[in-house]
């Protein structure tokens, strides 16, 4: 009897992508899940060091701002700036404390909206065989579940990438949700965010690149699981009235009745009456203790000294 030798596995891969091509579907574009409100209001908070290395071996950079347009984009939670911008937010601050805004400014203590959860991204990429035949085969013709393969033959840079999000609840600190990304045969149109065009270099890659393209659509598909798992809970979704247009709070620190708050600079004046217009009862120091009775008018306070009762300027006053 004649004995079959086994193929060399360079003629088998050959013949595999020959065939792919007529029998692998097309690829989908991924859409994002939406909702009607808000379930809450939600962080996104930069990966980790070694998540970050992962990325910029191939030139990407950090995903949270492709990330929270995707979160704006759905509608389901309110995002809230915990990155870059809050250094320019507590800038303001200082210079409010510091009286050196105009008044009425209403930038002070009180302001900020807490967030309900902080969503983490992680990434995991295996460059086993990277850009090889077998990374192009591996990604047509699917693996291991929980992977996100690259589907586009000799187009990446790697074999298979694994996205991952975890939603941890910022109160108790414990994690409430995860989603692990899936998108083997889909695409996430990133210009279409928000009908932005134009915006690959400000998403440094996610747009314009095919390893950006497939990370991209795993981050998507993640959201999209965080989105139905909290919506199918009732229990982890937050009332988000106030992060959409609640009253606003009253400028300045936020001091409670009874707390023993002193003069920032010298030579503040103790009114008779919340406004300049009111006699001066006396004249304090920065060493002078105040307490607040829990009165506020026109950006005044009430306060009882060792010098008798009176009126001050708030944006004078701190703890």
């Amino acid at each position: 009897m004649q004995t079959v030798k086994p193929m060399r596995t360079v003629a088998v891969l050959a013949a595999v992508i020959t065939l792919l091509p007529a029998t692998v579907p097309q690829a989908s574009e991924l859409e994002l899940e939406r909702c009607e409100q808000p379930m809450g209001t939600l962080a996104v908070v930069e990966p980790q060091d070694q998540y970050m290395r992962t990325l910029r071996q191939f030139e990407l950079q950090s995903p949270t701002s492709l990330i929270r347009m995707m979160v704006q984009e759905s509608n389901c939670f309110v995002v809230v700036e915990r990155g870059m911008g809050m250094r320019n937010m507590m800038q303001e601050r200082e210079l409010a404390q510091a009286g050196e805004l105009r008044e009425g400014a209403n930038v002070g203590g009180g302001q900020m909206v807490t967030a309900d959860y902080v969503l983490s991204p992680e990434v995991v990429i295996s460059q086993r065989d990277a850009g090889g035949v077998s990374g192009a085969v591996g990604g047509l013709i699917g693996g291991r579940s929980g992977r996100m393969l690259g589907g586009v033959a000799g187009g990446l840079k790697f074999s298979e990438a694994k996205t991952t999000l975890l939603l941890a609840d910022s109160r108790s600190g414990v994690q409430v949700a995860s989603a692990e990304g899936n998108a083997r045969e889909t695409s996430f149109n990133v210009r279409a965010l928000g009908g932005a065009s134009g915006i690959g270099g400000t998403l440094g890659g996610y747009s314009n690149t095919d390893e950006g393209r497939v990370i991209a659509a795993g981050f998507a598909d993640n959201l999209n699981g965080i989105v139905r798992l909290v919506r199918a809970d009732p229990g982890l979704q937050r009332d988000v009235s106030a992060a959409l247009g609640g009253e606003p709070a009253t400028a300045g620190a936020v001091f409670n009745p009874g707390d023993v708050v002193r003069p920032r600079i010298d030579n503040v004046r103790l009114l008779a009456g919340p406004g300049d217009e009111g006699n001066v009862v006396a004249t304090l120091s920065r060493r002078d203790d105040m307490i607040y009775l829990g009165e506020e008018r026109d950006g005044y306070l009430a306060v009882e000294t060792s010098h008798g009762g009176g009126w001050v300027r708030k944006l004078l006053v701190g703890n």
